[in-house]
């Protein structure tokens, strides 16, 4: 495995905003799809968005309106603008990377803690 390099973690109130990134060292044409996922305590690890090197987006329906995943593709880079955040989006981050061919990069994950 290939480990991304995620940031941008934090405390913030609810209602902030958080940006997210992660980099790969993958070459750019074997990717096949970066995500997000997060684990909350008690809880299983979730997809909350993915978005693939042609640029179709997924999310899971507790964000939809307020996170953005977007890619630049001459960094290797995801990132996960979050907006409008609540208490429920406390978890750790965890950026994945799957290849066209096959492999499944994790990161190290960065908390985000939402709370007052």
């Amino acid at each position: 495995q290939v480990q991304p390099v995620e940031s941008g973690g934090g405390l913030v109130q609810p209602g902030g905003s958080l940006r997210l990134s992660c980099a790969t060292s993958r070459n750019i044409f074997s990717i096949n799809v970066m995500g997000w996922y997060r684990q909350a305590p008690g809880k299983e690890r979730e997809l909350v968005a993915s978005i693939t090197r042609s640029g179709n987006i997924k999310y899971t329906d507790s964000v939809k309106g307020r996170f953005a995943i977007s890619m630049n593709s001459a960094k290797n880079t995801v990132y996960l603008q979050m907006n409008s955040l609540k208490s429920e989006d406390t978890a750790v981050y965890y950026c994945n990377v799957k290849g066209v061919q096959i492999y499944d990069d994790w990161g190290q994950g960065t908390q985000v803690t939402v709370s007052s």
